[in-house]
């Protein structure tokens, strides 16, 4: 089994993605994350780019990481100069990567048109950089820029760039689809080219995504003799992205049997979320292998298909990636998908057909009016036991109200406070309160927690991390319903909840109000008053 080389670029090439700015706290993360995952070489930055990539090489722990080998990125000398006079090979070899990955020039128009100086002097360049990098104690990967691009134009002068790397003791020759305008049939045969012309270099291949075909383009090249593909996670990249090694690493050790990480591929679903989480970047729900949607299934038939044989409809075990199954809740759901998603519940046990048709019915109801339950599982499951007339019951909301009022400070200067009135009653007891806040849903929600902390003090671990509001008929202008999905936690759990309602504050409110309930819930509070406590086990 041929073992590839997996080099992540996400912290050099990932981080020119439009909207990732990592600091060093981040970049060490996410090389704690890599290395972990098992991936094999990690592009920490350009040392001497910014003051971010400087302090980055110098913090990392390079004896903690049990898998990975940091690598610096940097560039060919200038032309005509010497090597021992170049800012940039004296930045990187003072760095403290023992991999020293430098690009150079493949393309006959590059080096006429952007570097301006002759082809003879390129090939110096290259020559003497590489060397003089060994000279001072450095292993060095060369990317051949531009290489697909130039091998098209002048295959002559591509190969001989390649081969002059080689020859002055490159030990990776990466062959770069710079601007990501090749097709995979092109990149099969450049690769095999090169592989034929130089049997004793190791070939690796950069794509970038700009034709919708970087992982098409990898697979190919590794087909063709690559042992070493670069990348990103999620595949972030400038442009249109790089390589996405979610994506890849699955295609090449679970589709095509090349050994790549080993049983450490469980750990890419969890990896890909981490450090999305950490570029501040939200996860394409859509991504193949580790996108939340990626196992999902929605139509009743697929449902039922894959509670009798998974195959019917999933490529391959989404445990196999760390991804997990999942069954949607609509109005296309059939008795199967909610029987799949009943087996998930934390509180609802013992449900009968019976009691599945009063679910099903309920909900394509509910969705009829612009409800979502696919991503409010916390509202599903109190769905769930109010249909089934087992909810707990903590609090009754006997009414609420905002009131929005402006403050001028100054000619230049006008605060908007937002007023919140609740009104609850809690077993005997009628509770009214108010609060101000930050707009009226900050408003209601610290009313109603307000009036209930003292009954229930669990509220104050609550949290809300996210809150969404989705337009459901934008024909209907400022009068449209929207939908309100917030998300909850309590330091330890994470919960989603849906609102819906002409009125986004009354929307927004419902939420709420479920989000509470189900923190409740989950914290083991006990129920004033239930339907059925014996059917409600916390």
């Amino acid at each position: 089994m041929r073992q590839i080389e997996i080099y992540d670029t996400t912290l050099r090439d990932g981080a020119q993605s439009e909207g990732i700015n990592y600091s060093v706290s981040d970049k060490l993360k996410i090389i704690k994350k890599l290395d972990k995952l098992g991936i094999h070489y990690i592009e920490a930055g350009w040392p001497g780019a910014n003051p971010v990539d400087n302090e980055v090489f110098n913090a990392i722990d390079y004896d903690s990481l049990k898998n990975a080998k940091i690598a610096a990125f940097g560039c060919t000398r200038k032309p005509n100069i010497k090597e021992a006079d170049d800012n940039v090979l004296k930045m990187l070899v003072n760095s403290k990567a023992e991999i020293i990955t430098i690009f150079g020039k493949s393309w006959d128009f590059q080096v006429t048109e952007a570097l301006n100086t002759t082809l003879e002097e390129n090939l110096n360049m290259i020559k003497g950089s590489i060397k003089f990098l060994i000279e001072n104690g450095k292993k060095v990967f060369f990317d051949c820029e531009h290489f697909f691009d130039g091998f098209k134009a002048n295959p002559e002068y591509a190969l001989l760039v390649a081969k002059t790397a080689h020859e002055a003791g490159a030990e990776r020759i990466i062959l770069c689809d710079t601007n990501g305008g090749c097709i995979n049939n092109e990149i099969y045969k450049i690769t095999s080219a090169v592989v034929e012309a130089i049997p004793s270099a190791i070939i690796g291949i950069h794509a970038h995504n700009d034709s919708d075909l970087a992982i098409a383009n990898s697979l190919a090249s590794v087909d063709a003799g690559a042992c070493q593909v670069q990348g990103c996670i999620n595949g972030y990249g400038e442009r249109c992205g790089n390589t996405n090694i979610c994506s890849l690493i699955p295609n090449l050790q679970l589709k095509k049997n090349y050994n790549v990480i080993g049983e450490n591929i469980s750990k890419l679903y969890n990896a890909s979320r981490q450090i999305a989480e950490i570029s501040n970047k939200s996860l394409n729900a859509s991504m193949p292998y580790v996108g939340r949607s990626a196992f999902a299934h929605k139509a009743g038939v697929h449902a039922s298909g894959v509670r009798k044989n998974s195959q019917t409809y999933e490529h391959i075990d989404p445990n196999l990636v760390g991804n997990s199954r999942r069954f949607l809740i609509s109005d296309q759901a059939g008795s199967a998908s909610i029987k799949e998603r009943l087996d998930g519940l934390k509180f609802v046990q013992d449900v009968s057909d019976e009691d599945i048709k009063k679910i099903i019915d309920e909900i394509k109801k509910l969705e009829w009016q612009g409800f979502a339950f696919e991503g409010a599982d916390a509202s599903f499951e109190i769905l769930v036991m109010k249909v089934l007339n087992r909810q707990p019951n903590f609090f009754n909301i006997l009414g609420f109200r905002v009131i929005g009022d402006t403050i001028t400070l100054s000619d230049l200067n006008r605060r908007t406070i937002s007023e919140a009135s609740v009104k609850i009653q809690i077993e005997d007891e009628i509770i009214h309160t108010v609060s101000e806040g930050d707009g009226p849903v900050n408003a209601l929600d610290k009313a109603l927690r307000k009036a209930i902390v003292e009954k229930y003090p669990e509220v104050l671990k609550f949290k809300l991390d996210d809150f969404k509001v989705r337009i459901l008929d934008s024909k209907a202008a400022t009068g449209a319903p929207v939908r309100v999905t917030i998300e909850s936690s309590d330091g330890i759990h994470k919960w989603d909840t849906v609102g819906v309602s002409e009125n986004i504050i009354e929307a927004s409110y419902g939420a709420i109000v479920d989000s509470i309930y189900y923190g409740l819930i989950l914290q083991g509070t006990k129920s004033i008053k239930s339907n059925n406590d014996a059917a409600f086990t916390c």
